[in-house]
C-alpha cells in the first residue's frame, strides 16, 4: 500500500500535511465552470429540467465535462485538484484512493450538508435529514432508516407495496405504447399510496406542489424574492400530509415514522416524507431508461422475460441487475458532494474545515481506466459477487452516506419493470440507441417511447 493511500486511510484526523495543494489554475477553472458546474446548475439539482435534459442530449454535454476532468487527473497525476465550486473552494477527487476515503469517512467529520445541497433541499424539506446537523440529524436519520427499513433486503411491508405496484401497472400493461409521462403518472401515485396511503391516491395536487418545491429548489435559493411564496406553499403541502399520515395505515412510511417518540416535537418524524416523495418520483426515469435499454438488447430482453416468467416472488436478480447498470449508466445524482467538518489532509496537502469535495460519480461509473466496457449495458456486471461494493459503481453511494432507500427503490423499480414485462414485449424503441458500441452519457428521458405487444 502506498503512502498516500495509509494517509487517506487515516482519516480526517491525519493533519499535518507538507504537500502542496493540487490548485487549478484561471484556465482550468473556467473550463470546469463552463463544462461541469454551470450546466449541473441549469440542468436542475433538485428536479431535471426536460428541455435542458434534451438539449444536452443533442450537443453530447456530458462528454464536456469527462473531457475537463480527465485533463484535470492526467494533468495532476490523480491528486484531489481545488477549484472554484459556486459556494467557494471545492476538492474534487479524481482517483481510487480518494475514494475509497470519501466513503469510508463518517458523515459526522465529512458531512453530507454541504452549502449547495442544503441551499437547494431546504426549501422542500427543512426538517429533513440532509437538512439537519449533529445529534438532531443522527435522531432524525434513525426514524428515516427504521421507516424504510433500510438494511432489509425486503422491506417488512414489501407485500402491500407490490400489491400496490401490481395495481397501478395495470393502467399500463393494456396500453400498446408506454411513454415517460405515463410512467410518472403511475409512480406518482404508487407513492402517494404507499407513503400515505390510499386516501391521498388521487392527490395530484399534492404532487404539483411538490414539483412545484422541487422547481424552485433548483434555483439554490438565489431567487430571494420568492422565498415567501415557497415557504407558504411548503406550509399548504405539510398540513395536507400532516391530515392524511394521521389516518395512514400502518404499512405506509408516514404511519411507521409516526410511531417513533417524539416527545419535545423537536424531530417531525414525517419531515422526511418529502424526500420520500422525491426519490419515488424520481424511479420512473429509472424505469424508463431501464426498459430502453432492455429494448435496445433482444439477447437481454429475452433473458428478462424468461426470469419474470419462471421466478416468483420479488427477488428478480436479472431484471434488478437491469435496474442497477442503468442507474450506473444514467445515475440519479451525477455528483457526489460532502463539506469537512474539521482541517483535513489530503495526498499530504492540508484543506481547512468547510472545504466542500466533489466524487463525480458519472465521470467514475464511466471510468474507462477502471471500468470494464464502460459505455455498455452489460447487467451482468451486478451479478458477481460484491459488485455492489465497488467503488466506481456508486448509483446509491457508499459507506455512511449510502442511500438508505435503495433496497426500497430497487424494489418498486423491478416490480413495475416485471409487471410490464409479464404481459408485453418491448419494440420500437425511441430514442434509438446502439445495441452494440458506446451508449450516450445521457438520454433524453422525458421523449422515450416504447411499444407494447402482448406475449
Amino acid at each position: 500500500m502506498s503512502q498516500s493511500t495509509r494517509a487517506a486511510d487515516r482519516g480526517l484526523d491525519a493533519l499535518g500535511g507538507t504537500a502542496a495543494p493540487a490548485v487549478a489554475g484561471a484556465a482550468d477553472n473556467i473550463r470546469f465552470l463552463a463544462t461541469h458546474t454551470l450546466p449541473a446548475f441549469v440542468r436542475g439539482f433538485v428536479n431535471a429540467r426536460p428541455t435542458v435534459v434534451k438539449i444536452y442530449a443533442a450537443v453530447g454535454q456530458p462528454a464536456w465535462s469527462a473531457a475537463t476532468l480527465r485533463a484535470l487527473r492526467a494533468r495532476h497525476g490523480g491528486a484531489p485538484v481545488l477549484l472554484k465550486g459556486m459556494s467557494g473552494p471545492m476538492l474534487v477527487l479524481l482517483d481510487e484512493p480518494e475514494l475509497r476515503r470519501f466513503y469510508a469517512e463518517p458523515v459526522r467529520t465529512l458531512a453530507m450538508d454541504s452549502p449547495d445541497k442544503t441551499a437547494g433541499l431546504s426549501v422542500l424539506e427543512p426538517t429533513g435529514v440532509i437538512c439537519s446537523h449533529g445529534e438532531l440529524r443522527e435522531q432524525r436519520r434513525t426514524i428515516n432508516d427504521e421507516a424504510v427499513a433500510a438494511t432489509e433486503p425486503v422491506h417488512p411491508c414489501g407485500r402491500d407495496y407490490l400489491a400496490v405496484v401490481a395495481d397501478e401497472a395495470r393502467r399500463l400493461t393494456a396500453r400498446s405504447v408506454l411513454d415517460t409521462p405515463a410512467l410518472e403518472r403511475a409512480l406518482q401515485r404508487v407513492a402517494r399510496r404507499i407513503v400515505l396511503g390510499d386516501a391521498a391516491a388521487d392527490d395530484r395536487q399534492l404532487t404539483q406542489w411538490l414539483i412545484s418545491l422541487r422547481n424552485e429548489g433548483n434555483w439554490m435559493g438565489k431567487r430571494r424574492k420568492q422565498a415567501q411564496a415557497a415557504r407558504t406553499l411548503y406550509a399548504q403541502a405539510n398540513a395536507r400530509i400532516a391530515a392524511y399520515a394521521a389516518e395512514a395505515p400502518a404499512h405506509t412510511l408516514a404511519a411507521r415514522a409516526l410511531t417513533h417518540p417524539d416527545p419535545d416535537g423537536s424531530l417531525d418524524p414525517i419531515g422526511q416524507t418529502h424526500h420520500w416523495f422525491l426519490a419515488l418520483d424520481g424511479l420512473a426515469p429509472v424505469a424508463a431508461r431501464t426498459l430502453l435499454l432492455i429494448a435496445t438488447h433482444p439477447a437481454e430482453q429475452d433473458a428478462v422475460l424468461a426470469e419474470v416468467s419462471t421466478v416468483g416472488g420479488p427477488l428478480l436478480p436479472r431484471l434488478q441487475a437491469c435496474v442497477r447498470e442503468s442507474l450506473r449508466l444514467f445515475p440519479l445524482v451525477p455528483d457526489l458532494v460532502r463539506v469537512t467538518r474539521a482541517e483535513s489532509t489530503w495526498r499530504g496537502a492540508s484543506y481547512p474545515a468547510g472545504t466542500s469535495v466533489l466524487v463525480p460519480a458519472l465521470f467514475h461509473n464511466r471510468d474507462p481506466y477502471r471500468v470494464s466496457a464502460p459505455d455498455a449495458f452489460v447487467p451482468g456486471r451486478w451479478l458477481a459477487p460484491g459488485a455492489t461494493g465497488i467503488l466506481q459503481f456508486a448509483p446509491f453511494s457508499h459507506g455512511g452516506g449510502r442511500c438508505p432507500g435503495e433496497n426500497l427503490g430497487l424494489l418498486v423499480t423491478t416490480a413495475l419493470c416485471a409487471e410490464l414485462l409479464r404481459a408485453n414485449r418491448l419494440t420500437g424503441a425511441r430514442p434509438a440507441l446502439p445495441s452494440s458500441g458506446p451508449l450516450p452519457l445521457l438520454v433524453d428521458t422525458a421523449g422515450i417511447r416504447l411499444g407494447l405487444v402482448p406475449r
